[in-house]
């Protein structure tokens, strides 16, 4: 027995925040069997442009896929399932998920035109799994969305737990409370390690209930006389019961907008969720109801350029027009990157003399995540040995750490993506090697690494501009006019003759070249493209990406 080790290994979301990914490995040293717990991505921002999400380079795994067991998701959030359609098809392995994870997950592959029905195992709530030497506990919390699950991993070892996202939700409305009979169960029995969230750590107190968030948006609508847009994460199914509550409430109709807002609203249904409420109408209906009778909810509350409330506030949505006097309201949180999107966006709400309603000004909005004292109550029930943090930034991690010593944890260990860490056996959990980790990022329909060509060539031309130059030979190795097309380059009156200073810059290169001879046309296309953004630069401090053609005729 001593021979055998439990490891776990983060690919994702350990020093950032998304593109969750972790594995779990058991056995001799040489035979090692492995699991993968969630498979996430992050969302990309302006310094990677054509890009939208990125997700854990699975090269590691994806190498020892005959030794994998199976994929287990947590929960159905895009930072904990987003890659799964993604990176799956590499491995072609059993997935096991809770109902309402599961039909997000069949939703995503039928999209792809992928059959994983035989693939994909529904788990029970509050059930247990078999994988190998792996016991898989599924533990129900809460959290932001519905079916939210712990893990407890027992082996022949030991057991660890792995929190995945929670909080403590005294009356989450949809959904269980989280099982602290359960935890305390688990805890009695010995928790070698918990692989923790470290979201909230900076923030004091409990994060909050569902509950007081929806009467505190029935305070606010009540009043309003207008329309009324409320726009939140689609994955948050409580917050969406509560809107309709609200509506019911205030004899307003409602209407989800946005593909995704109809998509989780399907899913929840056909789980069994949000049972006897008012219909939805559709976006195409609910224009024609007076103003003080509907209720929208919509998607792009982080100001996505193609999300829906950007599109309504813009005026181009072709169904849902807001006016002066009207009141938006934002049930959400900014995730930290998406602060100037959305602050334009909401600059816009008001400079339409909009009311607009946000986590600064209103109680409109709880976390998903565990503050402080929520963290306080779940050690208290599980009396880890050590506290690994997962789930946050460098700095998250790093102050979880500190504090799981102020509880009197007896260890921590504090990580980051790549590492390889031995659980058990051993007096304490610590790093033993490096797994190869990066991102992947998916460029229109392809992964690609950070550092590809396609990446670094767009993100030149996003800053410096295109030039194409095109030289048109004859036999003879005569050249006609050079035809230059460029795009992104700054030109004004003073500047407006760059072109011919070009023109006069090729022809002059052209004469010291031999250009019957296409020996030389490498060195050619290269001096051409030298001198051509020198000229740029001078003229308007740009290097623009530059292209050179000879077509010989």
């Amino acid at each position: 027995m001593s021979k055998e080790q439990l490891l776990f290994c983060p690919l994702g979301g350990s020093g950032e925040i998304g593109g969750n990914m972790n594995l779990y490995s058991y056995g001799k040293k040489d035979d090692q069997k492995w699991i993968i717990v969630d498979m996430g991505v992050s969302f990309a921002d302006d310094s990677v442009p054509g890009v939208d999400l990125i997700m854990p380079d699975a090269g590691f795994i994806i190498d020892k896929k005959d030794d994998l067991l199976g994929i287990v998701l947590t929960h159905a959030h895009e930072d904990h399932i987003g890659a799964v359609a993604h990176i799956w098809p590499y491995l072609k392995c059993k997935m096991y998920a809770t109902p309402f994870t599961a039909a997000l997950i069949l939703g995503k592959f039928k999209e792809k035109k992928i059959d994983i029905s035989s693939y994909l195992e529904v788990v029970a709530l509050n059930s247990k799994i078999k994988l190998g030497n792996f016991e898989i506990d599924f533990v129900t919390l809460t959290h932001s969305i519905l079916e939210p699950n712990g893990l407890s991993i027992k082996t022949p070892l030991g057991t660890v737990l792995h929190t995945g996202d929670w909080k403590i939700d005294p009356n989450p409305l949809i959904g269980s409370q989280i099982d602290e009979q359960k935890l305390k169960s688990i805890g009695n029995n010995g928790v070698s390690a918990m692989i923790c969230d470290s979201t909230n750590i900076f923030s004091p107190g409990r994060a909050g209930s569902e509950s007081d968030v929806r009467d505190s948006l029935l305070r606010i609508m009540e009043i309003k006389t207008n329309r009324i847009l409320v726009t939140s994460f689609a994955s948050n199914v409580a917050r969406m019961e509560s809107i309709f509550y609200c509506a019911k409430k205030l004899g307003r109709n409602i209407c989800l907008v946005g593909r995704s807002m109809q998509r989780i609203y399907k899913a929840a249904k056909q789980c069994g969720y949000l049972q006897g409420l008012i219909e939805p109408l559709e976006p195409r209906d609910a224009k024609k109801v007076t103003k003080n009778k509907i209720l929208y909810l919509a998607t792009g509350s982080q100001g996505e350029p193609m999300g829906a409330m950007n599109r309504i506030i813009n005026g181009i949505h072709p169904d849902v027009n807001l006016e002066s006097g009207d009141c938006v309201i934002f049930s959400s949180k900014i995730i930290p990157g998406n602060e100037k999107k959305l602050y334009h966006l909401q600059n816009l709400i008001v400079k339409n003399k909009m009311e607009m309603i946000s986590e600064e000004n209103a109680f409109v909005h709880v976390s998903g995540h565990p503050n402080r004292d929520d963290l306080k109550d779940m050690y208290k029930w599980v009396k880890p040995q050590c506290v690994i943090p997962v789930h946050g930034e460098h700095r998250h991690m790093a102050e979880h750490v500190s504090f799981a010593k102020e509880m009197q944890v007896p260890k921590t260990l504090l990580i980051e993506n790549g590492d390889i860490i031995k659980i058990l056996p051993g007096n304490k959990p610590e790093i033993i090697d490096k797994a190869p980790s990066g991102k992947v990022y998916l460029d229109g329909n392809l992964g690609v690494d950070s550092d590809s060509q396609s990446i670094k060539e767009r993100r030149n031309i996003s800053i410096n501009g295109y030039l194409e130059i095109t030289l048109i030979v004859s036999n003879n190795g005569k050249i006609k006019k050079p035809i230059i097309s460029f795009k992104g380059i700054p030109e004004n009156a003073e500047n407006e003759n760059f072109i011919f200073d070009m023109e006069d810059e090729i022809f002059n290169i052209c004469r010291t070249f031999s250009l019957e001879s296409k020996n030389q046309e490498k060195n050619l296309i290269e001096t051409i493209k030298q001198n051509c953004r020198k000229i740029i630069k001078e003229k308007t401090g740009k290097k623009p990406f530059t292209n050179i053609n000879i077509a010989r005729i």
